[in-house]
């Protein structure tokens, strides 16, 4: 028997409402009793376990990221860092020295923003080309809806060939590079192509302990493709875990085809056949479900909206599935056991898929969600709340995302983000990062949730500070909120007796700090299970 005490702590077990013990008693990576001091180390004697002395120090449920891509971090790890770069000059740059020094076929970069760049315009396949020829180049923009390709990997992955939407053109009618949704997953997948089941083993595991080092005790894995799900069993065969992985599978494999990304479904008839039903696994590797791409992203335009965008009226972005499939796909989930996880980030793609959860009756059970909901009418909420669909949002949009109130206009201003709105409403939200989309850190993310741009002047603080969540809102909804809209209440979200023992220390107690200085918060050290993985 495992027995560990944590004492001397200030600890807080949960939020909303706030509960603060000084001690632990961990026997099995469970929590056997949560109080004083000196009842904790009785209990220790009494089972011949260890005592740790926290020595005064803060200690937090783990974070758990209700959204993410392990795999795309793994990846990301590994390749250029393109955040924060601020003109194409400075892009082709970062490329040209980093191909020089890598030994690889494909030169892979991520994060660029042509927001930032001072040229005022995307990078081209031309621009790529004056700095590398020989070896395909993709780098993916910020978002992951969109990326930017050499002529090489453009001739490769057969774009220069492919009549569609996501191929942008010239005047002249010649493909530039620039691919988005369908096209830039047409090209992800080709350089999946190239990678071995050992390379995924490589990326998780980087991309585990960097989570661990971030005070990340669990992940929600959502657009985990069959590679991806194959190299995690390998890796699991050989190593324990750091972390908890909660997985949404593709329901198949990416394609441009006339049903969109999803005429392929093999994923998801396999799921069938075997009867596979949401919570297959253990306590480290869990499959939950199904993960459906229904639209872009509000920074390449292909969000679909009701209306049009206010800074490009020619469009309103669009699905990147039709009405039919995507009923058809929502039902085959549902009724195989199946918890779906729905990508909607403009008001009339949400429209689209409460149109299909509403379409299966009484659902509440399922928590089915919607991820990002970033553009969310009243009326939306409302109807969600009714529905019982659950959210997965991600509050360092609001920050990134500054440009956001141009994209959509004064009208819709007060739509964006409404974390606060959805909490007054009995919607159920967990938090995440869509990492690497965002950085992994969660103390950016609960700064954001509380300060929503406030000192980094974004244009619509003013217009949207209503929807500001307070601390104690935003560590339950990256703790039990997560942990509830993921069926993990029961193991996760807290520290309460018979929860997994799953906390971080940090360095100062959150609730002590100005809310200007919460993204300053370090992990100091993390713990799954009552053992020490950062």
């Amino acid at each position: 028997m495992d027995v560990v005490g944590f004492v001397n702590g200030k600890i807080y077990t949960r939020f909303n409402p706030k509960k603060i013990v000084n001690a632990l008693v961990v026997v099995n990576e469970r929590v056997v009793y949560a109080g004083e001091n000196e009842k904790a180390k009785e209990i220790v004697k009494f089972l011949n376990g260890e005592v740790v002395d926290l020595e005064g120090k803060t200690v937090l449920p783990g974070f758990i990221d209700s959204h993410m891509h392990l795999d795309e971090l793994g990846m990301y790890l590994n390749m250029v860092d393109l955040r924060g770069v601020r003109s194409i000059k400075e892009l082709k740059k970062k490329i040209g020295d980093y191909a020089e020094k890598a030994q690889t076929t494909w030169v892979i970069g991520h994060g660029w923003d042509q927001e930032l760049f001072e040229e005022k315009s995307w990078p081209t396949r031309w621009d790529l080309d004056e700095v590398v020829r020989d070896r395909p180049v993709m780098l993916s923009r910020v978002c992951l809806h969109a990326g930017v390709l050499n002529t090489k990997a453009m001739k490769l992955t057969g774009l220069l060939e492919i009549d569609s939407p996501g191929v942008i053109k010239n005047e002249d009618g010649e493909p530039t590079g620039i691919v988005k949704e369908e096209a830039f997953e047409l090209a992800r997948e080709k350089f999946k192509e190239t990678l071995t089941l050992e390379d995924y083993e490589k990326f998780f595991k980087n991309a585990m302990s960097f989570a661990a080092s971030q005070g990340v005790t669990t992940v929600g894995f959502v657009s985990c493709d069959e590679k991806s799900i194959q190299g995690l069993s390998r890796l699991k065969e050989k190593v324990n875990f750091l972390i908890r992985v909660i997985v949404y599978l593709e329901p198949g494999r990416r394609e441009v085809s006339n049903k969109g990304m999803y005429g392929n479904k093999d994923i998801l008839e396999s799921l069938k056949k075997l009867g596979t039903k949401r919570g297959l696994g253990d306590e480290k590797l869990k499959i939950n479900g199904i993960k459906i791409l229904a639209d872009g992203s509000l920074g390449a335009r292909t969000a679909w909206l009701s209306k049009p965008y206010s800074d490009e009226p020619s469009t309103s972005g669009y699905p990147n599935i039709d009405k039919k499939t995507l009923k058809e796909l929502i039902k085959e989930a549902h009724e195989a056991g199946l918890q779906l996880a729905i990508h909607g980030i403009g008001d009339k793609t949400i429209d689209m898929i409460l149109d299909a959860y509403e379409n299966l009756g009484d659902i509440k059970n399922g928590r089915h969600r919607i991820e990002h909901a970033s553009i969310l009418r009243k009326d939306q909420i409302k109807r969600i709340a009714r529905l019982g669909v659950v959210a997965s949002v991600q509050p360092r949009f609001v920050i990134t995302d500054w440009w956001t109130k141009s994209r959509v206009g004064d009208d819709r201003v007060k739509w964006i983000y409404p974390f606060k709105s959805m909490l007054e409403n009995d919607v159920s939200i967990g938090i995440g990062t869509d990492c690497p989309v965002e950085v992994l850190n969660p103390w950016e993310t609960v700064y954001a949730a509380v300060t929503r741009g406030k000192y980094e002047n974004v244009p619509y603080y003013e217009d949207s500070k209503e929807e500001c969540l307070t601390l104690e809102e935003a560590l339950y909804a990256y703790t039990f909120g997560s942990a509830y809209i993921m069926f993990e209440e029961v193991n996760l979200g807290t520290l309460e007796e018979r929860k997994l023992a799953d906390f971080i220390v940090v360095d100062r107690d959150p609730f002590e700090v100005e809310e200007n200085e919460l993204k300053g918060i370090k992990i100091l050290e993390t713990y799954v299970g009552g053992k020490r993985v950062f």
